[in-house]
């Protein structure tokens, strides 16, 4: 048998602030007539339709009781779309001020680009000090090392500046080998 105290620490580690998933989560019920298993609209409709039976039944209290169950899982239901609504409507509002914003510097940076970059000075305290960047860059412009990465469009008909080492040829194998100046020159011929 279990203890009260183990019972009621597991009930108090429950976080019951967040209501984010209980619209799509499935419940388990212990009503009158055993368990009633679902997620919160199966479990109204479960509930109203015992009612409804209860009632055709004549039996008062049931129905009252069944309705009361049902009134708890719809109580549930409500908040957790009501928090769902409201973030909702918190991300819109964000993504809204976000468009607005982005639309504001589009219009500001077509602005400069209309005018000829007359008001440099006045969008770069409008950016937080950013300055304007060109949209492409001159790989020929001097600068050797400008960080980009040379590709074949961009290498130049010029020849590399340090010439290909050449190798020296194999030895085949019937030449002799032991060679006792110790050079990797091949032998004088004989004069």
């Amino acid at each position: 048998m279990r203890s009260s105290k183990s019972r009621s620490r597991n009930k108090s580690n429950r976080n019951r602030s967040s209501m984010g998933n209980v619209v799509n989560r499935v419940f388990d019920s212990s009503g009158p007539e055993g368990k009633v298993r679902g997620t919160p609209q199966q479990i109204i409709d479960k509930y109203n339709q015992l009612a409804r039976d209860a009632q055709l039944a004549g039996d008062r209290v049931a129905t009252e009781n069944f309705q009361q169950h049902a009134e708890h899982y719809l109580r549930l239901l409500g908040a957790a779309q009501k928090e769902q609504d409201q973030k909702r409507e918190e991300q819109e509002r964000q993504n809204r001020e976000r468009q607005a914003e982005r639309d504001k510097e589009r219009a500001e940076r077509q602005e400069r680009e209309s005018n000829g970059g007359d008001h440099s000075d006045q969008s770069e305290s409008n950016s937080g000090g950013r300055q304007d960047q060109p949209d492409v860059l001159d790989a020929h412009s001097g600068d050797e090392d400008s960080g980009l990465v040379e590709t074949p469009e961009s290498k130049s008909d010029e020849p590399p500046a340090k010439p290909k080492r050449t190798r020296k040829p194999r030895k085949k194998a019937g030449e002799d080998t032991d060679d006792s100046s110790g050079s990797n020159e091949p032998p004088a011929a004989a004069e």
